[in-house]
Order: structure tokens, then C-alpha cells, then sequence
């Protein structure tokens, strides 16, 4: 049995990692908010994009619709790209998207297609590289928070691949918020772009559009910003959820704390008593004896 002085430093311990746990929990509380208003402020615009790219693609056919938007007409090569948060302590909010993303690539390779993975946060970087180290082909840091220049940088690189023809299909896998008690890991295709059947039509009010120059001409402009702003409001999605988990994740931290803590002093107690009760049991065992 551990003596009295180990179980004091042990409940210390656990004492100092509850403060921790506690602040830590307080830290996200304060930047959830912040960060679901950043993913739902995105929403809407990423809704009337693609509305409007619906609008546009229901114009466009046949050899003059652009490559972003009718792929190459082939799926042997697939680009997956996977995003999660930089940093960990929040449950298993970033596995999750990684097993999603690992699942689909197994299921890719196992048909025989040419799989290539880019990675949006270190943590899906350091999962993946163990199994798939070979297929990176672009590794990217999220930072203290989602930013535009690091979306605009991963779409540069996925049409950099896409316009060399070294893939056909691209993929991403992210973390949707859907409140602050569930997160669920998603897979959206970007290229070829996906037409929404459910983006809200646009009210033209009895009016029709002319477009100039011709759709195809708008699309090749709009589908690149599209692609951004994709990639912008997946890594918006994760921070928002990434917080949410992490606020759980340290609560629950706490409060298995304080049941660790409130067990160890009961055992605590109940050694020093036996202790006391022994020392007594001593005193009149030789009081008797004299």
C-alpha cells in the first residue's frame, strides 16, 4: 500500500491537472462562440455560390463547360484531401475524420485507383504519414485560426495537380458542426464540382438572365473562388467543432478529477486512521505489559 505521503502527492497531482483541465475548458467555452458564428456566417454565401454555379452549369454542356466543373471525364485518379485542427485534447473529434478519410482511401486503393492525400492540420499529417506517407503530396498547417491565405494556398495546390493532369477526382474530409454535441466527419467532392440539388433557386422575379461574357466564361472565374471557398468554410467547420469537443472533452476531464480526487482522499483517510488505530493498539499492548 502506497504510504500516506505518496497519496498526498498523488492527490496534489491530480489536483494541479483539474486546474489545468478547468482553464482549459474555460478557454474553449470563451472561443466556441466566436468560432460557430465564423462557420455559420459562411454558410450562406457558400449557399448562394452554389446556387448560382447551379444556375450557370444548368446553361453549360458538351466540350465548352470548364474541367472544374465536368472533371476529365475519368476517376482513376483520386485526390483526398483532409482536414483537422492543429492541436489535440478534444476528444475524438480529429480521428474521426481521419478513420472517415482512411476508410474511403483503403476502399479507393482496394479498386485499383491512384490515391494522393493532402493533408490541412497537423494532426491528420501525423496519422496519415504512418500508413500513407508516400501518397502525401502537400502538407499545410491550419495555425491559430483558419485563414483565407491557407485556404487560397491548399486550392492552389489542388488545381496545380488538377491542370497537370495528375489527378481527376478530388475529395475532402472535414469535421461538420452541427452543434456543440455533435460533429460529423464528412466527405464533400470538389472536382468535379458538385451541382447541389438542394441550393436554394434563385427568385429572378419573372426576369431572365443574360449573362456577358457567356456562362462557361463565368464559370471558369467563379469555380476557382468556389473551390477556396469550400476548402475556407471546411477548416471554419472544424475550428468550431474542434472547440465544441474540446470543451466537452475537459469538462468531462474535470469532473473524473474530482472523482479521482475525492476517492484517493477517502483511501487517504482510511490509511491514517488504520495507522492511528495501530499506533494506539501499540501504546496499550506495551502499557499492559508493564
Amino acid at each position: 500500500m502506497a504510504s500516506l505521503k505518496d497519496m498526498r502527492s498523488r492527490i496534489g497531482s491530480v489536483k494541479a491537472t483539474q486546474k489545468i483541465t478547468k482553464a482549459l475548458q474555460m478557454v474553449a467555452a470563451a472561443k466556441l462562440r466566436r468560432a460557430q458564428t465564423n462557420a455559420q456566417n459562411a454558410r450562406p454565401y457558400a449557399q448562394r455560390m452554389a446556387a448560382v454555379i447551379a444556375n450557370l452549369a444548368a446553361g453549360v454542356t458538351g466540350d465548352g463547360a470548364p474541367r472544374l466543373l465536368v472533371g476529365t471525364g475519368s476517376e482513376q485518379k483520386q485526390l483526398v484531401v483532409v482536414a483537422t485542427s492543429d492541436r489535440g485534447l478534444a476528444g475524438g473529434i480529429n480521428s474521426s475524420v481521419v478513420r472517415a478519410a482512411r476508410e474511403r482511401i483503403g476502399a479507393l486503393i482496394a479498386e485499383g485507383k491512384d490515391v494522393k492525400i493532402i493533408t490541412v492540420g497537423r494532426k491528420a499529417r501525423d496519422q496519415l504519414r504512418r500508413l500513407y506517407a508516400d501518397r502525401n503530396v502537400g502538407m499545410f498547417e491550419v495555425g491559430a485560426a483558419p485563414s483565407l491565405e491557407t485556404a487560397e494556398l491548399v486550392s492552389a495546390r489542388v488545381r496545380e495537380l488538377f491542370d497537370a493532369g495528375d489527378v481527376d477526382v478530388v475529395t475532402i474530409f472535414f469535421s461538420q458542426f452541427k452543434s456543440v454535441v455533435t460533429q460529423t466527419p464528412t466527405g464533400k467532392r470538389l472536382i468535379p464540382a458538385e451541382v447541389e440539388t438542394g441550393a436554394p433557386a434563385i427568385d429572378l422575379k419573372g426576369a431572365s438572365y443574360e449573362y456577358e461574357p457567356d456562362e462557361a466564361s463565368i464559370l471558369e472565374a467563379l469555380l476557382p473562388r468556389n473551390l477556396t471557398t469550400q476548402i475556407f468554410s471546411a477548416m471554419l467547420e472544424n475550428q468550431a467543432g474542434f472547440f465544441a469537443a474540446q470543451m466537452t472533452a475537459m469538462d468531462n476531464a474535470t469532473r473524473n478529477a474530482g472523482d479521482m480526487i475525492a476517492s484517493l482522499t477517502l483511501q487517504m483517510n482510511r490509511a491514517r486512521q488504520a495507522q492511528i488505530t495501530k499506533e494506539l493498539i501499540e501504546i496499550i499492548s506495551g502499557a499492559e505489559a508493564i
